[in-house]
């Protein structure tokens, strides 16, 4: 049964993803591989955000303390990924506190629309880039406000013990590892685009003379960006007025504006997470608590969660005949995911703005009709998909995981959108902008840079969040944390994370297993299955889905995935994706 409660960067070719092959459905507990943490644990794709986290968490503080030392560490070292210059959501769950009571809510500090803009801004717009690079595609950062706000009212330190590491990492910097390298030369946005006019060197010159050491940035090299160490020293001295006042606004409204951006200080100044409920849902006696709209893979993870609950007699079986990422098991799974993203495309958006029919979305009559559709014997054409009818009438990206001491927990999805978002850079202070506009419909029937589509209802206005894959989702067993799951790269954070989280509560995989093993992806449009290479390159598997009826193809690597899951003796036990080169730490 679902229920929604009354009360959001490309990826590149990282590692290569296990060829483990799974041949049973359950794992057992001596087969755990990874730490496993018996107080607290922190998950993020960088093994110096980890350790920043658990600097925090050693010195006592709880797990949103840690996620928000965690946060700007990662702004730090995956500049290409997230940081001040974006936004994102965040799940949290806390035990009963002097400073509040039990805590079960969502934090949206999306990056929201600059007042100039409007449903018709890009429609007409000669440069094919205006909504990916430049001044254009800025959307008013949201990261720093919704750190802080969740900081202040759940938190237990102050800004500058959690700003510390952050602070202490852009002042001494580190060593790019080989994900930084791979995603600053292999996606074409970036460096080859770069490459191919001087005058693009020059209008994003900061990134490329710094960031992307003139076009040759390799592993190893040492980034160091002390400006940043700045604005986050204003930040822990001043609060939000050391980001959206004063000389940190000044420079990032001059940057925008220079480049034919419209975003202005009013626009910073006005800006404001939104704190809600969570969205929940139960699949098989767990409880599940994940992001609502704006976020689209919340409602995406229900409806998948929920077709395969409907199912659960054939999907057991399938699992438990044919095994883990076969032939059968994909195409179950990815008929389920068609028929969500084909929702996805139709009906949601800032809900601020336009009617999300979030309860219609997740009825549970509308679910079990859904996957009494899937076909174990053939897929369909992209009209098959979705939820027919109309409602009823009423009123770059990065993810973490924190388990704190007292078992309280923090999921938390972050981005910039694109590798280096916008590419513009604020060189006064050593960050990057977003580019969020492309995460709005910007030009009638044109997908964005991710292949998405969308609707109307997703156009760009003053103050509008745009639609996002960000998907921070937690597990209750027994009203405890049992898992925590997030992951970054567009619209294959929803499956990357629905697949990590399927292979823990159904196959009882360890954490580490769970986040290495081969994935993919169905959007429902473009109407190709797209598989990581280890499963492309199982002929067997490939030749069964196309005798179904699938297109197939290549998406390597589909997301990077961070989860903690509690041990089953006891204690965490997290794990970052191989495929982005992360590590875990805790005590």
């Amino acid at each position: 049964m679902l229920r929604p409660s009354t009360n959001r960067a490309a990826l590149v070719a990282g590692a290569l993803c296990s060829t483990l092959t799974m041949t049973h459905t359950t794992f057992a507990a001596d087969e755990t591989k990874g730490p496993v943490f018996p107080t607290a644990a922190v998950a993020a794709d960088h093994p110096l955000a980890s350790r920043a986290g658990a600097e925090i968490l050693r010195a006592g503080g709880n797990a949103v303390d840690a996620a928000v030392a965690t946060s700007f560490a990662l702004s730090v070292v995956r500049p290409y990924s997230c940081g001040i210059g974006g936004g994102g959501f965040m799940v949290i769950r806390l035990p009963a506190h002097p400073k509040h009571g039990a805590v079960e809510t969502t934090i949206n500090y999306r990056e929201a629309g600059p007042a100039a803009v409007g449903p018709e801004t890009f429609e007409n717009d000669p440069d094919p880039y205006a909504s990916t690079h430049g001044g254009k595609a800025v959307c008013v950062p949201g990261h720093v406000a919704g750190m802080l706000y969740a900081l202040e009212k759940y938190g237990t330190m102050t800004r500058e013990q959690v700003l510390a590491p952050a602070i202490r990492l852009a002042e001494t910097g580190y060593d790019a590892d080989q994900h930084y390298a791979d995603s600053a030369h292999t996606d074409e946005m970036v460096i080859p685009w770069l490459k191919k006019d001087r005058a693009r060197q020059e209008r994003f010159a900061y990134l490329w003379e710094r960031l992307l050491m003139r076009g040759e940035v390799k592993k190893g090299d040492t980034i160091k960006i002390p400006e940043q160490a700045g604005v986050l020293r204003l930040v822990a001295a001043h609060g939000r007025d050391g980001f959206y006042t004063g000389s940190v606004a000044e420079a990032i409204v001059r940057a925008v504006q220079r480049d034919g951006g419209a975003l202005t200080l009013e626009d910073l100044a006005a800006y404001r997470p939104e704190e809600r409920a969570p969205l929940r849902a139960s699949f098989r006696g767990y409880d599940v608590l994940t992001m609502p709209p704006p976020s689209s893979g919340g409602i995406v993870l229900a409806q998948v969660l929920g077709m395969l609950e409907a199912r659960t007699d054939d999907f057991s079986r399938i699992s438990r005949e044919h095994g883990h990422n076969s032939t059968p098991y994909i195409h179950f799974v990815s008929e389920a995911f068609k028929h969500a993203f084909a929702d996805r495309a139709r009906w949601m958006a800032d809900p601020n703005f336009v009617h999300v029919p979030t309860r219609w979305l997740l009825d549970a009559a509308q679910t079990r009709a859904r996957a009494a559709m899937i076909d174990e014997t053939r897929t369909h054409g992209p009209a098959f998909y979705g939820t027919p009818g109309a409602p009823p009438e009423d009123g770059g990206t990065s993810h973490l995981c924190v388990v704190d001491a007292h078992g309280g927990a923090v999921a938390c999805t972050e981005t910039i959108n694109l590798v280096f978002g916008s590419l513009l850079p604020v060189p006064e202070y050593g960050f990057i902008l977003n580019n969020e506009m492309d995460d709005f419909l910007t030009r009638g029937g044109k997908a964005n840079a991710f292949g998405l589509a969308h609707a109307d209802l997703n156009r760009p206005e003053k103050g509008k969040r745009p639609l996002s894959s960000m998907t921070p989702t937690m597990v209750l067993r027994d009203g405890r944390v049992h898992l925590l799951a997030g992951a970054s790269g567009g619209p294959r954070i929803i499956s990357g994370t629905i697949l990590a989280v399927l292979n823990v509560l159904v196959h009882d995989m360890d954490a580490a297993t769970a986040v290495s093993l081969p994935r993919f992806h169905h959007q429902w449009e473009p109407n190709t299955l797209q598989m990581e290479n280890a499963l492309l390159g199982k002929q067997d598997v490939v030749e069964g889905l196309k005798a179904l009826g699938h297109e197939t193809g290549p998406r390597n690597p589909v997301a990077a995935v961070q989860i903690i899951r509690a041990a089953p003796g006891g204690g965490w036990q997290p794990a970052s994706d191989p495929r982005k080169g992360g590590a875990p730490d805790g005590y």
